[in-house]
């Protein structure tokens, strides 16, 4: 137990998307504000925090079997209690606290501005009522633009603090994000905006993240001067649909601007932008990405498939023919962009024919990394609803089927950038050899680039000119570009 005066321990495990480790990180930071001490293993720690995910089936069961191996821990003297935190726990609320007893609370996105005092209240030993989900896109007006200046509900990874909180959390001065650094590589996720204002038949994620809400270009741009100051030397936006930011607050491009602004503060030496939708992406933005310095060429697009008869059916837009123009397009801009993207397969309705619209696809288009995910039902989407489901072995049959595909496909990908000379940021040493990922590379999904024969002052955060000789799947290697090129803070 805690002693009189002895700050109360609490062990933050994040689950999901970048998007839940920022969230993740504001917690930390008013955790500590609110006089908890941080431990990085759950063993030894009082309270328990899990963030966890609720996308898909696979995530959820993740986060409960975290709940229950964090609740396992339970013990006297020791760790005393577990609390479910993030999408899942805002999503089915009062469901999951009865589903799972062994979590002894279930928060929601409300309750993160008081996150401190209700962990206090747990270990005092009282319990806590979970809230009811509700669809939080009613919270906020229909129209984007009416938004801007109103009352807002909690929006994890958006919350501004007061001047006087304890060293390192924050920004030192302007605008002060709160934000406790959980990690310490030099790539750190920066949240642009909240929700998402689509209707994807297959995607639950609006009901429980919101309606769309974009972050002042003020605030993100004082966070990543923060980042900074913490070792940050690549800056992942993160958001559910980065190509909408600004519309709510009056400029839809502002993107195109925001972007340049990043890339100038000084000490960032890459700014990568994930999660574009294909029909918002305008030539403009793509134009900005590709030739903007410090701005890595490299698009994270959300095409979901190919074939315009289940993409309508997803109330998407776009099919191969808009697709494969888009990407000629980024190419015409930028002939060495990465590009990634995920895939739904068997969707209800589709067919045969549509798989191999998909697939053929896929041979066309080049890309760098692919996600391919069987369909599961969502709880209270359109798709839940439509007919032609198929069975779980033809879900798994076809997933099977693009997976091979995909990877011979990338794997191909990356053979066709030998000769090329990449800039490698650096995220570990070993002697004279390092690991780290090129420009066309996106942070944990998309492979890595091993690096030789470098020079024994190259350091962590360090970008690296170097020739790509050589691959391994989907990864890398090269060596250091000659002449000698390095970029330092």
């Amino acid at each position: 137990m805690t002693g009189l005066g002895t700050p109360a321990t609490v062990a933050l495990q994040s689950l999901g998307c970048a998007r839940n480790d920022v969230d993740s990180e504001e917690l930390a930071a008013r955790l500590v504000a609110g006089g908890f001490r941080l431990v990085d293993e759950p063993a030894s720690a009082e309270v328990v925090v899990v963030n966890t995910c609720g996308f898909v089936e696979a995530a959820k069961k993740d986060s409960v079997d975290t709940l229950l191996e964090a609740a396992d821990l339970k013990r006297p003297g020791g760790t005393q209690a577990v609390v479910a935190v993030g999408c899942l726990a805002e999503r089915y609320g009062d469901e999951l606290a009865e589903s799972l007893p062994e979590a002894d609370a279930v928060l929601g996105f409300d309750d993160y501005p008081d996150i401190a005092a209700r962990l206090r209240s747990i270990l005092a030993g009282d319990r806590h009522v979970p809230h009811t989900p509700k669809d939080r896109r009613s919270l906020l007006p229909l129209a984007p633009l009416d938004r801007a200046g109103g009352a807002a509900p909690s929006l994890p990874g958006h919350a501004q603090s007061a001047p006087d909180l304890p060293a390192g959390i924050g920004p030192a001065s302007g605008p002060r994000a709160l934000r406790r650094r959980l990690g310490s590589g030099p790539m750190a996720p920066l949240k642009l905006a909240s929700g998402c204002d689509r209707r994807c038949s297959f995607c639950a994620i609006p009901s429980f993240r919101g309606s769309f809400v974009s972050r002042l270009p003020a605030d993100v741009i004082e966070e990543a001067r923060w980042l900074v100051g913490h070792g940050v030397r690549e800056l992942l936006l993160v958001s559910e649909n980065s190509t909408s930011y600004g519309k709510d607050i009056g400029d839809i491009r502002l993107l195109e601007t925001l972007l340049p602004q990043l890339a100038d503060v000084d000490g960032v030496r890459r700014v990568r932008v994930s999660y574009l939708q294909p029909a918002e992406t305008r030539p403009g933005l793509v134009e900005t990405i590709a030739t903007t310095p410090g701005v890595a060429a490299y698009y994270d697009l959300s095409f979901q498939h190919a074939s315009a008869t289940v993409l309508r059916r997803m109330r998407r837009f776009g099919d191969a023919e808009r697709f494969l123009g888009l990407l000629d397009e980024i190419r015409a801009s930028s002939p060495r962009a990465g590009v990634r993207s995920n895939f739904i397969v068997g969707f209800p309705g589709e067919t045969q024919d549509d798989v191999q619209t998909l697939c053929d696809f896929l041979v066309s288009a080049r890309l760098d990394a692919v996600g391919i995910f069987g369909y599961s039902d969502e709880d209270g989407t359109e798709a839940e609803g439509l007919p032609g489901h198929h069975d779980v072995d033809e879900i798994l049959a076809r997933v099977e089927h693009l997976t091979s595909l995909v990877e011979q496909l990338t794997t191909q990908r990356a053979a066709d950038r030998v000769g090329e000379r990449v800039d490698v940021l650096v995220e570990s040493l070993d002697g004279d050899t390092a690991e780290g990922r090129a420009e066309c590379q996106g942070p944990e999904v998309d492979g890595c680039t091993s690096l030789s024969r470098l020079p024994l002052d190259v350091a962590v955060g360090d970008i690296v000119a170097a020739d790509v000789v050589a691959t391994t799947g989907v990864d890398l290697v090269a060596t250091r570009a000659r002449p000698w090129g390095l970029r330092r803070v």
